[in-house]
């Protein structure tokens, strides 16, 4: 079972960044293919990138790409999500997840995902 445990959010003015990380404990992210997500009040969890724990491949939803990347630390204890030029839509509590196993055409479902973080809250003022 690995514990998830997310860390970096905070209050940022539209156009500054931030780097969330979420902290495997229990197992290493290695087997798993670990995904941020996100949720606005009043608003469905909504999938905004993955990475895979073997090979590293990383997939985003549009709103977000090039503007945040995801990546892992070589131990893969720990997942990034770096986020740039935000804007106040970006705004909302912010979740790690991860699960073995999960196909591509999954990876943005929430149910997928058996193991949760408490998540990490992202202000950004206009």
């Amino acid at each position: 079972q690995v514990l998830l445990e997310e860390s970096g959010g905070g209050l940022v003015q539209a156009g500054g960044s931030l780097r969330l990380s979420c902290a495997a404990s229990g197992d290493t992210l290695s087997a798993y293919t670990t995904a941020w997500f996100r949720q606005a009040p009043g608003k469905d969890r909504e999938f905004v990138a993955a990475i895979r724990g073997s090979g590293g491949a990383t997939y985003y939803t549009d709103s977000v790409k090039g503007r945040f990347v995801i990546s892992k630390d070589g131990a893969m204890n720990t997942v990034y999500l770096q986020m740039n030029s935000l804007k106040p839509e970006d705004t909302a509590s912010y979740y790690c997840a991860a699960e073995r196993g999960v196909i591509d055409s999954n990876l943005r479902v929430v149910r997928e995902y058996h193991y949760w973080g408490q998540g990490t809250q992202v202000t950004v003022s206009s």
